[in-house]
């Protein structure tokens, strides 16, 4: 029997971190538009302009002329930009500020809003969701909503959790902020995994609610099962991811990803959603708190970043192709298609290629369910892993592309990253050992030095790749981030060889 085809198809954009220019948006959308996708999920963060609440864009929001001529371009590109909202949990870049304070769940973890606190989050997100949708033409706007993990946790919602239970603090929450979607006249979405865990209230959702099962490769009931969401009518879309855990700057864990698109879109299809949405992290959603006297936020640190966008198309374009055939993607073709098709090499070398970009993850893990990457590390040895990196990245090196060449450049830059990263390790892992001697120390040093100065030309070449693609302090901060462990090891151990 045929299935039917997903209505949604969607491609999901993080603008946490690695905010991009607008010219690079535009190409973004040109791209999805010509492969096939009809929907892009903007999660705009901090990146909006609001001018109601002046306090949650940062340095890097676009003002209100870019985002009006970004959606126009979208909209001639026949693209409907859903715009998300956190609007739950993963706010921490609105309850930073002290005139928010008081909607915290804890003072100690600002990541969620209290639902308690109802009354005074409807007046907030009045105002934010009423100055989105004035420039979003979409019928839909997405509220978040997943990874509320604090819920319960303070006093009143304790006392309403043990009277009835999470999941009723959860959906009368929900429940409000839907009310606000519908008398703007769109159709709330929310990502399904606090409902999927604590579905005993769902039937008391709005039924035009749409809930978006994400999976990025673990069982299809991690959360709980998708029975009891389908059951009380809830329309579904599911999203596997292009980024998402264990990548981290130096790992892009391409062959876990293929594999999560080609399983996720098939479940999807067979489960009976009507979309499907790729996500794209720029980061985990978490955040290091930088804290002041009496709990106040004084600056926030992403925890992990990723390889930029910009070097997954690769990814992005298996998602299009799952979409377009009812048969589970066969990703060894993919991918050797890809190679020959985008990059012009001849069926030899794209089978050199896809082995190349698939067994360097097996490096750090053995299998799609081993993602702990600094647990691998220690029962490994990182030397080891790196002669399997080089050997990957040489394979690379050997390769000539024909056409697309400076995207594929993006893979040789990426392999240089990831092999100075587990040089470091190498060297972290002789230090960090019983057997370290103090008489080689200096020697440490010396190699560390050397890694900076490699470090050095990395920030350059990365500079060259991304400066079309990330404003010039984002560059700088990835840079920064990249050497950051590094240098300060080699500053340590140089004071004590002094």
């Amino acid at each position: 029997m045929k299935q039917r085809a997903f209505t949604v198809k969607g491609f999901h954009l993080d603008l946490r971190v690695q905010v991009m220019k607008m010219d690079a948006l535009k190409a973004l959308a040109r791209d999805i538009s010509e492969m096939g996708l009809n929907t892009l999920v903007m999660e705009w963060e901090a990146t909006f302009p609001f001018k109601t609440n002046p306090l949650i864009p940062s340095a890097y929001a676009y003002t209100g002329k870019e985002v009006a001529e970004f959606l126009s371009y979208c909209k001639k590109l026949r693209i409907d930009v859903i715009p998300l909202q956190q609007c739950f949990g993963h706010v921490e870049y609105i309850l930073q500020h002290d005139r928010y304070g008081h909607l915290r769940e804890n003072a100690k973890d600002i990541c969620q809003l209290c639902p308690q606190k109802v009354d005074y989050a409807v007046e907030l997100f009045t105002e934010l969701f009423s100055e989105i949708c004035k420039v979003h033409t979409s019928d839909y706007i997405h509220l978040g909503c997943d990874e509320t993990y604090l819920l319960g946790s303070c006093p009143a919602c304790s006392s309403k959790a043990s009277k009835y239970s999470k999941s009723k603090v959860f959906v009368d929450y929900v429940a409000a902020m839907c009310k606000i979607v519908r008398k703007l006249g769109k159709r709330p979405v929310i990502w399904a995994d606090m409902l999927l865990a604590h579905p005993e209230a769902a039937t008391e959702l709005p039924k035009e609610l749409i809930v978006v099962d994400w999976n990025y490769g673990w069982e299809s009931d991690r959360f709980g099962s998708n029975k009891p969401l389908l059951k009380a009518g809830l329309e579904m879309w599911g999203s596997p991811a292009l980024r998402s855990h264990p990548d981290d700057n130096y790992l892009v864990a391409f062959e876990k990803h293929l594999k999560n698109i080609r399983d996720f879109v098939s479940y999807s299809r067979k489960s009976g959603y009507t979309g499907s949405v790729l996500t794209s992290w720029s980061t985990s959603g978490l955040y290091g708190i930088e804290w002041g006297t009496h709990w106040e936020p004084m600056a926030m640190f992403p925890i992990r970043r990723v390889f930029p966008l910009k070097g997954c198309r690769l990814l992005l374009k298996a998602f299009t192709e799952a979409l377009q055939t009812e048969k589970p993607l066969d990703i060894n073709a993919f991918t050797e298609n890809y190679a020959s098709s985008r990059y012009g090499l001849s069926k030899q070398d794209a089978v050199k290629f896809r082995k190349a970009i698939f067994s360097d993850a097996s490096a750090f893990f053995s299998d799609s369910s081993a993602l702990m990457i600094g647990a691998e590390l220690n029962k490994k040895d990182p030397a080891a892993i790196l002669k399997e990196v080089k050997k990957a990245f040489d394979i690379m090196k050997k390769l000539t592309p024909k056409t697309n060449v400076s995207e594929f450049k993006l893979y040789l830059l990426y392999f240089t990253i990831r092999c100075h990263y587990i040089a470091f390790k190498s060297i972290e892992a002789r230090v960090i050992d019983k057997k370290f001697k103090p008489s080689a120390i200096s020697g440490v040093v010396k190699e560390l030095r050397l890694l900076l100065k490699e470090a050095d030309s990395i920030d350059k070449q990365f500079e060259k790749a991304f400066d079309d693609y990330l404003f010039p302090a984002e560059i700088r901060e990835e840079n920064r981030y990249r050497r950051r462990k590094i240098a300060s090891l080699c500053e340590r151990l140089a004071r004590v060889s002094a």
